[in-house]
């Protein structure tokens, strides 16, 4: 955990309020330097910044900030190294807030320069996605799909054996239970163990959902193998992320396949061909880019 001085956490929640508001010191001049497209990432940000209680706004402000940062925009090093201070949107990080306050004071941002001597560290680390060449797709191509690439899960689930039927009643019976449309979690089943319940990958993902260890334990799954236990895993992993990524199916999809943690790095999909491939998969068989609450 970071820890400041008095002084420095008083100076970090003065500087907190400022991010709402890019004409502030040195920040309406620089605006006015700013070139259209680095201006119009930097006043997105700002205005999604505004949405304090809202975690997904914070994190794609911090998306249009990396990706005008990027582009060599002083204000938005700053305000993204803002956003690592304070843990908003990204993960908290004093060494990332560090770099991108001295990325910044080198070109002589005056607040920069001052939250640099208050963090009291010198770091060249930067944001991956500063550093990775194609960096946060707001949306994958997948968004893009066309009538032609949707699929019927109905008539996929109508082919299946009648030896898993149960599977299909289990799962429309307890999606309900999590708030979950069955249609997402039947997709997610089928791209993911084809509603097998012994599948087991090369990454040891198990079941019908496909639990990694780590995501078995982490909700309280027992046996990876037991339909019913399996299911209430994986249905309470979706939940979780349909709450953090406020019912963006992509952003669900990939965070199921690659971690939320990809998905934050990032800021958006990730462009791994694995994750790309899933995340169209998913969206094929549901057929809507956004939660449908439960309803069919």
């Amino acid at each position: 955990m970071i820890r400041f001085s008095l002084a420095a956490r008083i100076f970090l929640w003065l500087a907190a309020y400022s991010w709402s508001s890019l004409a502030v010191a040195t920040g309406a001049v620089e605006m006015e330097l700013e070139p259209p497209v680095t201006r119009r990432l930097l006043s997105e940000g700002a205005k999604l910044a505004k949405h304090a209680f809202k975690p997904l706004d914070l994190w794609r402000a911090a998306g249009r900030y990396c990706k005008a940062a990027s582009l060599g925009s002083t204000e938005a090093q700053y305000q993204l190294g803002m956003l690592y201070a304070f843990g908003q949107g990204v993960p908290q990080s004093r060494t990332l807030a560090a770099s991108l306050f001295s990325l910044a004071a080198q070109q002589g941002h005056y607040q920069a320069q001052a939250m640099l001597e208050t963090v009291h560290l010198s770091s060249s680390e930067l944001p991956d996605c500063m550093t990775i060449a194609g960096h946060l797709p707001e949306k994958p191509k997948s968004y893009g799909l066309s009538a032609g690439d949707f699929i019927d899960l109905e008539k996929r689930i109508s082919r299946l054996p009648t030896s898993k039927n149960w599977i299909v009643s289990l799962v429309k019976t307890m999606s309900p239970w999590y708030k979950i449309d069955p249609r997402l979690a039947l997709s997610i089943i089928s791209v993911e163990s084809n509603f097998e319940p012994n599948a087991q990958s090369a990454k040891n993902a198990m079941g019908l959902m496909q639990l990694i260890p780590d995501t078995a334990e982490r909700f309280n799954v027992t046996d990876a193998f037991n339909a019913t236990q399996n299911i209430k895993g994986g249905l309470t992993y979706l939940r979780w992320l349909l709450a953090r990524y406020e019912g963006d199916v992509a952003l669900v999809a990939a965070g199921y396949n690659a971690g939320e943690g990809a998905v934050d790095r990032y800021h958006g999909v990730p462009p791994y061909p694995e994750t790309q491939q899933y995340v169209t998969k998913v969206l094929s068989l549901y057929r809507h880019t956004k939660h449908m609450d439960g309803q069919k």
